[in-house]
């Protein structure tokens, strides 16, 4: 039996946490950490009038808020990932919690608009190296019967900030305005960071990602074939999602209190949605995409048309919240089955792609907004969504995985 003395630094960098709970305990907080990440990047979706009008600027312009975050995370991902590839893992996953509870307080303390896009450059850097480094830790945290459920719960957060997060910042916004919403989001990312110090053991990395390797597997046609599929389809959702707040108060007509109520309850089609997208994807990875990408489309074009009731534009969030919820898991697994020798490098472009995206998605989404309308955003969003069944047909999924 081998004693601890005789342990080798690499063997003892892969062992997980000492005990079951310390290891349970260890992956809350990963999940806490992303679930933080997800709420204080999309918050801004739920208080974006509120924040414009702060600050004299436009929906369009206030909409930068979700494209900085996006555009520094798809930079920051590769780079953090390479630059701090010696360093202790659980030494950066502090340094960005820290990095995020300060973004938030800066926001919150804002008196111009330059110093709100300063603390979502902060965000995104924040997004980018955590996503990159906490999204496959789960195999470090736990024993191996353990990994798969681990890896669900670190998951859980992306959806867990849209059904919990944002209706609850936003609620909090409408109650104690905006900017209290982000003092609590930092305390919660101080309470995060108090739990990681605890509970997460030492992490030293085992193996370094070098650029060589991520321009491997970006060369291979896997790899493109999931970054086609994740561009339009990202793209499209979020053009749209990030002014569906100004949709549901032009067109809809709903106040404050209701459109909490339906960010709540598309959050909580989204959880659905990534565990029912997540059973598909392993078995039928065409069907899922494209029955993802085709709901988005059908949801964001008739909400111009069906989304002037109440009623409508809440059935047709739910469609959208169920299709997109299955998105993030399904790009993965695309990802994923394109490089399983290079898991952590395929985690980086995952997280690069779908940031970057994210980032032009919101930007498109706000220029179309500021030279049409709220309704013409949505529809060329689901024109955009429908181009993935193209992409994503039978004989275009039979090219990529060969």
């Amino acid at each position: 039996m081998t004693t601890p003395a005789a342990i080798t630094p690499s063997e003892r960098a892969t062992l997980p946490a000492r005990t079951p709970l310390r290891g349970r305990l260890a992956v809350l907080s990963v999940m806490l950490g992303i679930f933080s990440i997800v709420t204080t990047e999309i918050l801004p979706i739920g208080l974006l009038t509120s924040i414009g009008s702060d600050f004299a600027v436009s929906d369009g312009t206030a909409g930068l808020m979700m494209t900085m975050p996006g555009l520094l995370a798809a930079v920051s991902a590769p780079l953090v990932t390479v630059a701090t590839a010696r360093i202790d893992r659980r030494v950066m996953l502090s340094a960005f919690m820290l990095l995020l509870a300060l973004a938030d307080f800066l926001v919150a303390a804002a008196t111009d608009y330059r110093l709100v896009l300063v603390s979502r450059v902060m965000v995104g850097i924040t997004i980018g190296g955590f996503w990159s480094i906490g999204a496959g830790l789960a195999g470090r945290l736990v024993r191996p019967a353990s990994v798969g459920r681990a890896t669900a719960v670190i998951f859980s957060a992306v959806p867990l900030g849209s059904v919990l997060g944002v209706p609850a910042g936003t609620f909090i916004g409408g109650l104690a305005g905006w900017r209290t919403a982000f003092v609590v989001l930092g305390a919660l990312s101080v309470g995060v960071l108090a739990l990681m110090l605890l509970v997460v053991p030492p992490l030293p990395p085992t193996q370094a990602t070098r650029a060589s390797l991520l321009r491997t597997v970006l060369g291979r046609p896997g790899t493109r074939f999931a970054l086609c599929i994740t561009f339009l389809i990202v793209l499209s959702h979020f053009a749209t999602y990030t002014y569906v707040t100004p949709f549901l108060e032009r067109v809809t007509h709903a106040g404050p209190a209701l459109i909490t109520v339906f960010l709540l309850v598309y959050g909580a089609a989204g959880i659905v949605g990534n565990f029912v997208g997540g059973a598909l994807v392993t078995r039928r990875p065409r069907l899922a995409v494209s029955l993802a990408a085709g709901l988005i489309a059908t949801a964001t074009a008739l909400l111009p048309v069906l989304g002037r009731w109440e009623a409508g534009a809440v059935v047709l969030l739910i469609v959208w919240g169920v299709a997109y919820g299955a998105v993030p898991v399904c790009s993965q697994t695309w990802f994923a089955k394109s490089s399983p020798d290079a898991p952590e490098a395929a985690s980086v472009l995952f997280t690069a792609s779908f940031q970057a995206t994210f980032a032009l998605g919101a930007l498109a989404g706000g220029a179309v907004l500021d030279h049409l309308s709220v309704s013409a955003v949505m529809l060329l969003g689901g024109a955009v969504a429908a181009l993935v069944l193209v992409v994503a047909g039978p004989r275009s999924g039979r090219r990529s995985s060969g």
